[in-house]
């Protein structure tokens, strides 16, 4: 009788514990499918590659080495279409030099500075247009030009007009136009500069700054007057004159004169 009861007791306590297996069992399912999601999701967020080849073996590349792979592949492509580019900015330049410029002008010393402007910022545009740079350095680069003054003791302001194009020139060859665009437009350049810089259109004319000692005909009243005594004095085709400074303890007025050539 007491085997009985303990056999009783037994089967009774084994049929508690069996739905606490089972209940464990479908628990332990649901964590693993929990977790294989959470690890498809960590694997999404990842900042490397998982990559599995035929042996189940994982291979690890770092975003790193891609990343210093990328950097490497952004080179400047130095080909047939940059010397093309090239050689037409120069011929565009040496025209505009040698047979519009240097004719009219007769100004040595510009020819170093027009070349060599056109030149740099030639190469520059087109190492920036080839290379990706950071949006800091683009405005490092643009506060560099914004501090750059051509500044020299008397140029006037045809030779910036001309130093403008010489850059311009640089600019519009170095930005990947068609051979064709790029030969129209420097044409249309040259043609202009020519048209504007020649006598065809406007008389050829001087300026000069003179030292004048009669401030008595400096008044705006005697301006004609001024005109012919400087026209006898100089021998010049006067046609106006501008006063830029008077100075009455040597009776002497500094006065800038313009003339036919």
């Amino acid at each position: 009788m007491k085997i009985f009861k303990i056999l009783l007791l037994g089967f009774f306590l084994f049929g508690l514990l069996l739905p606490m297996n089972t209940g464990n069992a479908q628990d332990s399912n649901a964590l693993k499918e929990e977790f294989s999601k959470f690890e498809e999701a960590i694997y999404d967020t990842l900042p490397v590659q998982i990559i599995v080849d035929n042996d189940a073996k994982v291979k690890v590349e770092n975003t790193e080495k891609k990343a210093k792979k990328d950097k490497k592949e952004e080179s400047v492509d130095i080909n047939g279409f940059f010397f093309l580019n090239l050689a037409i900015d120069l011929v565009t330049v040496f025209l505009i030099i040698f047979f519009i410029y240097y004719p009219n002008n007769k100004r040595q010393e510009y020819v170093f500075t027009f070349i060599l402007f056109n030149l740099i910022i030639f190469l520059l545009t087109y190492v920036l247009n080839e290379v990706k740079i950071s949006m800091g350095a683009a405005f490092g680069l643009f506060a560099v030009f914004s501090m750059l003054r051509y500044r020299t003791a008397g140029i006037s302001m045809k030779n910036m007009t001309y130093l403008f194009i010489f850059i311009a020139i640089g600019l519009l060859s170095a930005i990947h136009l068609k051979v064709y665009e790029n030969i129209a437009i420097n044409a249309i350049i040259v043609i202009f500069t020519f048209i504007l810089d020649s006598k065809l259109i406007f008389k050829a004319y001087g300026t000069k700054r003179i030292d004048y000692d009669n401030t008595e005909l400096i008044k705006p009243e005697n301006k004609e007057k001024l005109i012919e005594d400087l026209r006898q004095r100089t021998g010049l085709d006067i046609y106006d004159v501008d006063i830029s400074r008077v100075n009455f303890l040597k009776d002497s007025a500094r006065v800038q004169i313009y003339y036919n050539d």
